[in-house]
């Protein structure tokens, strides 16, 4: 004679495993329903703006060098100091603030002659002197005093004068308006394309700004990159005009 226990336990197995079975089975139905069939597109366009604004650059930014050398450092740090003192004074008197000059660099290195160079000998070295090179970057904001500034630390012995380029100085201002003409040309090329499609623009889904382009340096095309500059006249600078471009991308939701 069975053991009712046993088969109490063998009929709840039973049923388990029917439940097991049959749950599999619907999930495996519900996957191929779905076997050759598409997912729904999002009901949605999407348009492209851009913008340009033009601006007239307001800053002239250059830098110059000074360069001396002695036979030992201090002597060198002292001429170096002295040179350089003149021309920052003549560039304050000039109307540039202190918060538009920086050194960029300063620099205290050795200088070697070799003595009985010959073919097959490089000769022997010897410390000729040492050098001291101090670079500063100026930024004016006076457009009209440029040229003569150019002139002043030419007079005062700059023996480099390098990178004169024009900016302009509210950046952020002009992106923004060209940001905004982006969008009202995205925003109208929506509209037309809705009223093609007979169909009526919904809320934004997403917005896309490529960074807004900087205006590239504007270069003074006269060469200011040689080793020896003496600018004895004030140059004319024209500064020219900048384009600021933004591009946007927007998606609409379409009803």
């Amino acid at each position: 004679m069975e053991n009712p226990q046993i088969k109490k336990i063998a009929v709840i197995l039973g049923i388990v495993l029917v439940i097991f079975v049959a749950a599999k089975t619907i999930s495996e139905l519900k996957s191929m329903s779905y076997i050759g069939k598409s997912v729904n597109a999002a009901n949605v366009i999407t348009v492209s703006g851009k913008g340009e604004v033009f601006a007239t650059p307001d800053i002239a930014t250059f830098s110059f060098s000074v360069t001396q050398e002695a036979a030992n450092v201090g002597d060198a740090q002292a001429n170096a100091t002295e040179k350089t003192n003149k021309i920052l004074a003549s560039i304050k008197a000039a109307g540039v603030e202190d918060k538009d000059i920086k050194t960029s660099s300063y620099n205290i290195y050795p200088r070697y002659e070799y003595l009985n160079a010959g073919p097959y000998s490089s000769g022997t070295q010897r410390l000729a002197a040492y050098v001291v090179s101090q670079s500063v970057q100026v930024k004016v904001r006076k457009l009209e005093d440029a040229g003569k500034i150019l002139s002043d630390i030419g007079s005062l012995g700059a023996t480099d004068v390098s990178g004169l380029s024009f900016s302009v100085d509210k950046q952020d201002d002009f992106a923004r308006d060209a940001r905004n003409l982006a969008i009202k040309d995205a925003r109208d090329q929506a509209a037309v394309l809705a009223h093609a499609l007979g169909v009526d623009l919904g809320s934004i889904t997403t917005f896309y700004e490529s960074s807004p382009s900087q205006p590239y340096p504007m270069y003074y095309a006269k060469d200011m990159m040689a080793s020896s500059v003496r600018v004895e006249a004030a140059p004319s600078l024209p500064a020219g005009e900048s384009k600021i471009t933004s591009n946007v991308t927007i998606t609409y939701e379409i009803k």
